[in-house]
């Protein structure tokens, strides 16, 4: 194993192990690792203790190869193996920086990330096809899910909330592929989203006063708008008296009251049985006796049951759906009605709309990565056959600048809303003029 040939330089061995020995080595060691120890004795350990371990073990095991490496590779290889043995393997430097959002995997090769809302394409490699297989499907064990050619894809989760969607061949031509959608150790807060201008403090007053007087609210958008993270940051105005349920296909949601209740969906097992889904999970939460009910994404036909329990004493309600404009979503919502099965007339499920979805939040994700409010939405009931809505809040774009940054502002439409005189009646005051242009 002529390791000795290839320079001792130190962007020789990086993070991605693109030097084949290194890489051969690596497996090699890892697999005598295993072999060897008692892995669950060493899972007892944490954080020093654990890297002090393995590094004594390594250290004898490379002494055994007789392969000479200097302190920073030795350290490099220490580090890889532990992350091979316990974590992700080489994602796992990419998911301890905390400016990264997502991580996509196209094959074992080719593995973008975004930062800031911009992709960029990485140096990182796993060792091969079956090396990306293993990681995915200890990813997916852990959550009780499975991926194989019967089930070749999967949503699934890391142990921070992280969204994970695997897709394997005969599906996946080029291999396994990988997404992650990260959330960070520390949610993100209202105060954040104002640094970052996703919404001005009139808009957040307005959205604070619609959680604590128990309007229902759905929140729109794209894909990586941020609908999510906006979910989480209206219901910290949840009072910690209330009662939460929340249902979810994949538990994401960082809920910081104390009386919640999560309960997250089940697909089938290999014989195609007990699936649980979100509409069997809101019929259920209605006998749980929840003050609110959250929804993390309706996209089926718990719609219908949503509206209905929205309509009959559960106000109050958070959801999110995928939609481009506040339009757009209530035809999305009315074709998910549809879809549960009951052949209701067209009126009748928009009259059950009007009166159920009292505010809608449109997202929107820029070309410079920015997210931001850009419609805050009231609904004023039917006329004829139309959802009648109105802007309260809107984002008016006024360009972009020399280093292609959107430039824009938020402002009222002058429009009062109905709403308005609820907050009266809850005692939530809103500063003079917040809805004058």
């Amino acid at each position: 194993m002529p390791f000795q040939n290839y320079p001792s330089d130190p962007g020789r061995i990086n993070v991605s192990g693109s030097v084949p020995f290194f890489q051969e080595l690596k497996t090699k060691i890892h697999r005598t690792l295993i072999e060897r120890v008692d892995i669950s004795k060493l899972e007892q350990l944490r954080g020093n203790d654990l890297t002090r371990e393995i590094g004594y073990i390594v250290e004898s095991l490379i002494a055994e190869e007789g392969v000479p490496l200097n302190q920073q590779e030795k350290e490099r290889l220490i580090i890889e193996i532990q992350h091979e043995t316990f974590g992700l393997g080489p994602l796992e430097p990419l998911l301890a920086d905390p400016d990264i959002s997502d991580i996509l995997v196209n094959s074992c090769s080719n593995i973008y990330v975004e930062r800031f809302g911009k992709l960029h394409k990485t140096d990182i490699v796993f060792r091969d096809n079956a090396h990306l297989l293993q990681i995915i499907e200890r990813i997916v064990s852990k959550v009780g899910r499975r991926i194989d050619e019967s089930s070749p894809y999967v949503d699934a989760r890391l142990p921070d909330g992280s969204r994970v969607n695997a897709i394997i061949p005969p599906l996946a031509i080029d291999g396994p592929a990988l997404s992650i959608r990260r959330f960070g150790v520390e949610p993100l807060r209202i105060g954040d989203l104002l640094r970052l201008g996703a919404l001005d403090d009139k808009m957040f007053k307005i959205l604070e006063g619609a959680v604590k007087t128990r309007l229902n609210i759905l929140i729109s958008g794209g894909t990586g708008t941020g609908k999510t993270t906006l979910l989480n940051v209206l219901s910290e105005n949840i009072p910690s008296t209330e009662r939460i349920i929340s249902i979810e296909d994949s538990a994401e949601l960082h809920l910081k009251q104390e009386h919640v209740v999560r309960l997250e969906t089940r697909p089938p097992n290999i014989e195609g049985r007990g699936e649980v889904t979100q509409r069997d999970l809101v019929r259920n939460s209605l006998r749980m006796r929840p003050d609110r009910i959250i929804i993390g994404e309706v996209r089926g036909g718990e719609a219908l049951d949503m509206l209905q329990a929205m309509n009959t004493g559960h106000d109050g309600s958070l959801s999110t759906i995928h939609s481009n404009s506040t339009r757009d979503a209530m035809a999305r919502l009315e074709t998910m009605v549809l879809m549960a099965g009951m052949d209701l007339p067209q009126k009748a499920i928009r009259e059950q709309i009007a009166s159920a979805i009292n505010i809608v939040v449109q997202l929107v994700r820029f070309a410079d990565g920015t997210r931001k409010i850009v419609k805050l939405t009231e609904i004023n009931g039917l006329e004829g056959d139309t959802i009648v809505m109105q802007d309260i809040f809107v984002f008016d774009q006024k360009g972009v600048d020399s280093d292609g940054n959107i430039v824009g502002t938020y402002r009222p439409t002058g429009v009062r809303p109905r709403f308005a005189e609820r907050f009266k009646v809850y005692g939530f005051d809103l500063p003079a003029g917040i809805f004058e242009r």
